[in-house]
């Protein structure tokens, strides 16, 4: 997705996140902010809306079937993984977790193809223990513009519960997708992308 929106000339930043905390998360996304010319447009999808919600300084946030936490809220406290995903999980030594490379495809990928589905199971990452109750110290989406992205097959995050987070943000789409468009369905995020940066787009 990100080699698409370059083609098209489009500057994409993707830093890294599971540092260990929703802290250390977001201060890793907001140094990236602080470091470009312009405010951008911030895309945070699953767990990486925890993550945006507390970053300064974006142009318009995007929410893709992710957590937009308000006050005193986590990704845990609003029951965030369904019945499937907390079977796939995988408890570490280390107090991390990790998933089940079957289950994950199933309820991460399940709309996409199965080698797609394998090689994106690849790139998953342990998680720290703790990041799912990270309570954002700030709440963006109360002062910049947002869209929120409901992925209406998800098997990971109930559509439910993403369609009540979404009436936090200033614009709604829903697609029916699973939980990751950006891997089975990349056009309808990279076409999303380029129309919320229209307007700041200079010849």
């Amino acid at each position: 997705m990100a080699q698409g929106l370059r083609s098209a000339g489009i500057a994409v930043v993707v830093p890294e996140l599971h540092r260990g905390s929703l802290a250390a998360d977001t201060a890793a996304v907001q140094a990236a902010v602080d470091s470009l010319e312009e405010p951008p447009l911030l895309l945070g999808h699953s767990y990486g809306g925890s993550v945006i919600t507390g970053v300064r300084g974006a142009r318009h946030l995007i929410y893709l079937a992710a957590f937009a936490l308000d006050a005193g809220e986590s990704a845990a406290s609003l029951g965030g993984a369904s019945a499937q995903l907390q079977d796939a999980i995988l408890p570490e030594p280390d107090g991390s977790t990790s998933l089940h490379p079957d289950g994950a495809a199933d309820v991460l990928y399940g709309d996409c193809s199965d080698p797609l589905a394998t090689w994106a199971v690849g790139l998953l990452r342990p998680q720290a223990p703790g990041c799912g109750r990270g309570v954002p110290r700030r709440h963006g989406w109360k002062d910049t513009p947002s869209t929120y992205v409901v992925c209406g097959q998800d098997r990971a995050i109930d559509p439910a519960l993403q369609r009540t987070m979404s009436s936090r943000c200033t614009e709604v789409r829903e697609w029916g997708t699973g939980h990751s468009p950006f891997v089975g369905h990349p056009e309808l995020l990279v076409e999303l992308l380029r129309e919320r940066l229209v307007p700041v787009v200079r010849p």
